[in-house]
């Protein structure tokens, strides 16, 4: 009634997805509003136009289940999990509890859902609809966001119900294209309630129904139900409560009015969430109640049983649920805990007979604590919290509740749930806790502060942790120490500097075995930052040669992967190009191969690399890849990557915004080295636009952020900008620390950068010996950008020189490479000088690849490689349909018309 629009809107959705266009729509208002009618539209058009149709629905107290929601949804559709990739088999089956197997990765289970939608949207289209989404266990919800965010031409529509809340553009579905339903205009109310109640009404009591109905219309026909003498006294002040509390109170009159035994049968099914019928006639024999109490329930419209239980609306579950006694609800739900099988369903055995305790139990908490285990095992951390908490509410003994709380902690932490693991360490401390476990949750505080702040006291707090795990657990005490010394480079902590922390860490214990890579990256750091950098140097090289060398997963427990972060960032520091590219290749490719979690971090490192050695085109593709993993799982977005791509482009206005953004971000965080880093970014864009007294305000306050002068990112901006501006004496100490740095170093990116450094601030013959100098070791290293940017500088000084012929080879030279890797800014500035020698820059020459998009030119890269559709896919979180369809746009544009011409392109 009143939704054509709705209808309109819901119709056209469902015919892009058969055509090919894939999308998803979040039908999105208050309780009561017609969500479910709207899905139920969705679905009669569906099926009417030959799609198929599948359905889940979330449910209140399933929300401590992992991936349930997601097993309703896709358990018809595992008979073809035979076609995916054996990685998102296993990750399905260990995920839905089908097959043992390491917990997998939220990103590999998102990856096969996606995959196994398309294989069976490619027989017909395909409609997912998703009931009461805000119900959904938290990993059945990560999932469906994250493939509703990377459908593309698949024949696939989701849509999903989800009810207004305080929170709800926290879940996973904000941001997603939505449906709002709102209140129905007075005429359609007034159609409504004359269609849904059939006796004569008084006119007062209509209107008095229409006013508390407001336009929802679950409440006018429910209060449409009520009977009239009720409204003789008031019935209820004017919107003394909201419509879904009205809802909820009509719902309760109407259940409270039921026989007693119907009142108890109907208890037990709103307490037993699945909707299994022969699990609540089970509990309703263990409870002595006959099939026939069930009839005035389904007679007075509430609910209907069958092969399933199907309550008339969400509200009426709730509304039982929360009107019954405690006594009555434990009674409930021991009944079903009785009727459900052990062996089956151990978890909701478990999680039923926790909520018929009154008081401790310990038996039942060990049970919760292997419920727990298992979930855990499936990837549902979310679930082992929720297992966890409850066991440590119910542990009679003081010791165990500790334990328990602890863990569950943990697994808060894990989630992104910070304070309400601080919440159960609270718990936790209250103890007694051995030595041990004690440090652990002093630890486990510090990487919540430094989670929710990256500045503040969680550098501080991590060294506490450190010095009381030395005697305990060396191992994990090391660990701890470069946790601290990262946390310090990252924030930029102002009370705890690096070299406070560094100095600390030298009372980290020896390993407890051999020195594994981590071991050996912490001692490197801690000479370099104690001792100096020369002194550092070698270690770290032994410590980024171990991480290279080392096989994946090496270790029994090992995950040194996590470490890559630093390490990658070290080999920068250490000018070891070569090392830097190998480390940040083998951290994508372990983030691929099943640490997809690790993934945009990994992208993000390999994007700045990348910018750095002038493949500006190949970051552009990894800096939206990572940008729209990072997109399509809500989380917080790195922009690191984005903003030194749009810096050394020379895109102001991109810059700009890319930076404002990031500084709001690292101003929330209390994070100086980002703001650092913001700066280091300008004076980049400043000195490529020739803008370098702006350049040098810039990189003079980068320079001073650990971060950046541990990178030695902060150095050439700040050389150059100062010479440019006549005030050498600025860059001294950049000069002398770059130049002791390269020499210590000794690769060719190292000593080309301290040549081209010394050349910006010398003259005569010294400085083109300089120039020609960096040039030669440049040209040895794989850092593309700054060999460009030394053909400028240097074609620059020879102009200044009068020597306008060398100049101009220079220049040339500059300004074809800035050109082709899209340094506009410096190319810009090449071709000003060239102009200035006497010489007309060549524009430059058209590509058929210039009309692909950053995405289509991924694609293109990718399969010109060898690779199927579906390894595409799989890299790229992509169905096989729609790296298809990107061929598709990919073979138009240039012309071709198979992937053997597209591999003969050669493309850049």
């Amino acid at each position: 009634m009143g939704r054509r629009s709705e209808r309109e809107a819901v119709e056209e959705f469902l015919s892009r997805g058969r055509s090919g266009h894939s999308g998803s729509l979040v039908v999105r208002g208050e309780a009561g509003i017609g969500k479910t009618a709207v899905l139920e539209h969705a679905r009669r058009t569906a099926l009417a136009s030959a799609f198929r149709v599948q359905s889940s629905a979330g449910a209140e107290s399933e929300t401590q289940f992992a991936f349930a929601g997601l097993h309703q949804l896709c358990a018809p559709l595992l008979d073809r999990t035979g076609t995916l990739p054996e990685p998102q088999q296993a990750a399905l089956g260990v995920a839905f509890g089908l097959r043992g197997g390491a917990a997998p990765d939220r990103f590999l289970v998102g990856l096969a859902t996606l995959h196994l939608l398309a294989e069976v949207a490619e027989e017909q289209p395909l409609l997912c609809l998703v009931d009461d989404a805000q119900w959904l266990d938290e990993a059945s919800a990560q999932v469906l966001a994250f493939v509703a965010r990377r459908v593309g031409a698949e024949r696939l529509a989701l849509m999903f119900g989800v009810r207004d809340s305080d929170d709800a553009d926290s879940r996973p579905f904000a941001g997603l294209p939505e449906l709002r339903l709102e209140r129905l205009r007075e005429s359609d109310a007034r159609t409504l309630l004359s269609a849904a109640v059939r006796t004569p009404m008084d006119e007062r009591v209509r209107e008095r129904i229409l006013a508390e109905a407001g336009g929802n219309p679950l409440a006018l026909l429910e209060l449409g139900n009520v009977r009239p003498a009720h409204f003789a006294g008031g019935f209820e002040l004017p919107d003394a409560l909201s419509v879904p509390r009205r809802l909820e109170e009509s719902f309760r009159r109407r259940s409270g009015n039921l026989p007693p035994q119907t009142q108890q049968l109907l208890l037990v099914a709103a307490s037993e969430p699945t909707g299994d019928a022969a699990l609540l006639w089970r509990a309703a024999a263990h409870l002595g109640l006959a099939r026939e109490v069930a009839t005035p329930a389904e007679a007075a419209g509430l609910l209907e049983i069958g092969v399933g239980i199907r309550f008339r609306h969400p509200l009426v579950r709730s509304a039982v649920y929360q009107a019954a006694m405690p006594p009555d609800r434990r009674r409930a739900h021991g009944a079903l805990a009785e009727a459900t099988d052990p062996q089956a369903d151990p978890d909701r055995r478990a999680w039923h007979r926790a909520q018929a305790v009154l008081g401790s139990d310990e038996e039942v908490a060990e049970g919760l604590e292997r419920s727990a285990g298992r979930a855990r095992a499936r990837g549902g951390v979310a679930a082992a919290a929720a297992f966890l908490q409850r066991a440590a509410e119910l542990s009679p003994e003081p010791a165990a509740r500790a334990r328990r709380a602890l863990g569950a902690a943990h697994a808060k932490y894990e989630v992104g749930a910070p304070e309400a693991a601080l919440d159960l360490l609270a718990l936790a401390a209250a103890g007694p806790l051995d030595a041990l476990p004690s440090a652990r949750l002093e630890l486990l505080r510090a990487q919540v502060a430094f989670y929710q702040s990256r500045g503040g006291r969680a550098t501080g707090m991590l060294l506490d942790a450190a010095r009381a795990l030395t005697p305990l657990d060396p191992g994990l005490a090391r660990e701890t120490y470069l946790h601290a010394l990262d946390a310090a480079l990252v924030t930029g902590d102002p009370d705890r500097g690096v070299l406070e922390v560094a100095k600390a860490a030298l009372a980290a214990p020896a390993p407890p075995g051999l020195p594994r890579p981590p071991d050996l990256l912490l001692d490197g750091l801690v000479t370099a930052f104690t001792r100096g950098y020369e002194s550092g140097v070698p270690e770290l090289r032994r410590a980024l040669l171990a991480f290279a060398r080392q096989e994946p997963n090496a270790e029994p427990d090992g995950d040194d992967h996590r470490w890559l972060w630093l390490v990658s960032r070290t080999a920068m520091a250490v000018f070891d190009d070569e090392l830097a590219h190998v480390l940040a290749d083998r951290h994508v490719r372990l983030a691929r191969d099943g640490a997809f979690s690790t993934l945009p971090t990994a992208l993000l490192v390999q994007s700045v690399l990348l910018v750095l050695a002038g493949e500006l085109a190949r970051a552009a593709e990894l800096t939206d890849e990572q940008v729209s993993i990072t997109a399509s799982t809500t989380a917080a977005p790195l922009l690191h990557a984005q903003l030194i791509l749009a810096a050394w482009r020379g895109r102001s206005d991109e810059t700009g915004a890319v930076q404002a953004a990031f500084v709001r971000e690292a101003a929330r965080r209390g994070d100086d080295t980002e703001v650092s880093l913001a700066q280091y970014a300008l004076a980049v864009l400043h000195n490529g636009l020739g803008e370098y007294a702006a350049a040098r305000t810039a990189a003079t306050r980068a320079f001073q952020s650990d971060e950046l002068t541990h990178s030695n990112l902060a150095h050439p901006e700040l050389i150059e900008s100062a010479a440019r501006t006549g005030q050498p004496e600025s860059a001294v100490e950049a000069m002398e620390q770059l130049s002791s740095r390269a020499y210590a170093s000794g690769t060719p990116w190292a000593l080309g950068m301290a040549a081209r450094s010394q050349a910006l601030l010398s003259t005569g013959s010294a400085a083109e010996g300089q120039y020609r100098e960096a040039i030669r070791q440049l040209g040895q290293s794989r850092m593309g950008g700054y060999l460009a940017r030394t053909h400028l500088v240097y074609g620059e000084w020879l102009r200044r020189e009068g020597r306008r012929r060398d100049a101009r080879d220079q220049l040339r030279t500059a300004h074809q490479l800035l050109t082709d890797m899209g340094a506009e800014a410096f190319a810009a500035r090449a071709a000003r000088e060239l102009r200035a020698t006497g010489e007309r820059p060549r524009a430059r020459t058209a590509q058929p690849t210039d009309e692909l998009t950053t995405q289509e030119l991924h694609v293109a890269r990718l399969v010109a490689t060898g690779a199927t559709s579906r390894e595409v896919g799989a890299q790229l979180f992509l169905s096989p349909r729609t790296i298809e369809a990107h061929l598709h746009n990919i073979f138009r544009k240039l012309g071709i018309t198979s992937r053997r011409e597209l591999k003969e392109l050669h493309l850049p």
